[in-house]
């Protein structure tokens, strides 16, 4: 018997994979992890070579790049996007991904998908001139247009279901505890003149 694939999940795998979980939900734990440094000015670059999931170490085949940057209005070089304009591409993406997938496990086709985000932003929280304004978004507004095999009705319901599943939807609508430190690093011996 061959795999069931929908929107181009694999949704025999997809359906194992959650029989699997319901044996032995010590497999649906994930670490994911970033490794960053900061390249001068606002520019600096995150790596990811691999995360832990499934009871195992999972390496990339290779490991992602991501460049992050400020555009010239805010002092940077505009040479990659913004760390809020990733915020609202893992938004995006995760948004998208959860929709195909809960799309694909019902046997709904998806022919096509777009979204557009805009988030609202005002500098003087970061810039610790009122503190009664957020650092972050105070909002984030999502638009999806879909082509499926369905009505209008079956299109929200997904986006419902995307919102109600999504990760990062979870992750940016809820907080999260986010810890912080910081040690010092041994300065480089300096060279005799």
């Amino acid at each position: 018997m061959s795999d069931k694939i929908v929107n181009g999940v694999n949704v025999s795998k997809l359906f194992g994979t959650i029989e699997a979980i319901k044996g032995d939900a010590g497999i649906a734990t994930f670490r994911f992890r970033a490794a960053n440094r900061w390249d001068g000015g606002s520019k600096n670059t995150s790596s990811f070579d691999g995360f832990y999931g499934a009871s195992a170490e999972q390496p990339h085949a290779k490991a992602f790049v991501m460049g992050a940057d400020e555009p010239p209005v805010l002092l940077g070089e505009g040479e990659y996007a913004n760390p809020v304009e990733y915020v609202l591409h893992g938004l995006a993406a995760c948004l998208t991904t959860s929709m195909v997938y809960h799309a694909a496990a019902r046997g709904i086709e998806i022919e096509e998908i777009e979204s557009r985000l805009e988030g609202d932003l005002d500098l003087r929280g970061f810039l610790g001139m009122d503190k009664s304004i957020r650092n972050g978004y105070s909002g984030i507004r999502v638009s999806f247009r879909v082509k499926a095999d369905g009505p209008a009705e079956v299109i929200a319901e997904l986006a419902e279901l995307a919102k109600s599943r999504s990760p990062v939807f979870d992750i940016v609508s809820n907080g999260v505890p986010v810890m912080v430190s910081a040690e010092p690093m041994a300065k480089a011996a300096s060279k005799a003149a």
